[in-house]
């Protein structure tokens, strides 16, 4: 484990940053109903470590963090935004990143989907669906 690597982050409008240090251990893409409606779309991408270190560099006391009641979900997001953002989960042993807050590179991969019973019923072959390098004409 690479204790000295370190990412950054922020969100969309820039009001908030941040700075992790150590691996990212697992990198999930959930389709749960849950993250779906966190997302707006298909799954959430989500990377977890219980080593890393979080330390915001700027804005942190304009953090929210929504917990559904009775359940283990939580969502950090910026509210003049609304980007998703890290959050610490389980009593303070579960660093949670959503994978596109990082304005570094994604070091490891997906390594599976999960909560596929959840799966939203649009989500079938979209490799399949044209691609477009902009919003087409």
């Amino acid at each position: 484990m690479d204790i000295s690597m370190k990412h950054t982050g922020s969100c969309l409008c820039g009001n908030i940053t941040f700075e992790i240090e150590g691996d990212l251990e697992h990198f999930f893409l959930c389709h749960c109903k849950r993250c779906q409606k966190d997302t707006g779309s298909a799954h959430a991408a989500n990377l977890f470590s219980t080593i890393a270190k979080l330390s915001w560099l700027a804005g942190e006391n304009k953090v929210k963090t929504f917990r559904l009641n009775s359940t283990r979900h939580a969502k950090s997001f910026c509210p003049t935004c609304g980007s998703a953002l890290p959050n610490i989960q389980q009593n303070g042993s579960l660093l949670v990143v959503p994978a596109g807050c990082l304005d570094t590179k994604v070091p490891i991969a997906p390594q599976g989907h999960i909560f596929m019973d959840s799966k939203a019923n649009w989500d079938n072959k979209l490799d399949e669906v044209p691609c477009f390098n902009q919003l087409p004409q």
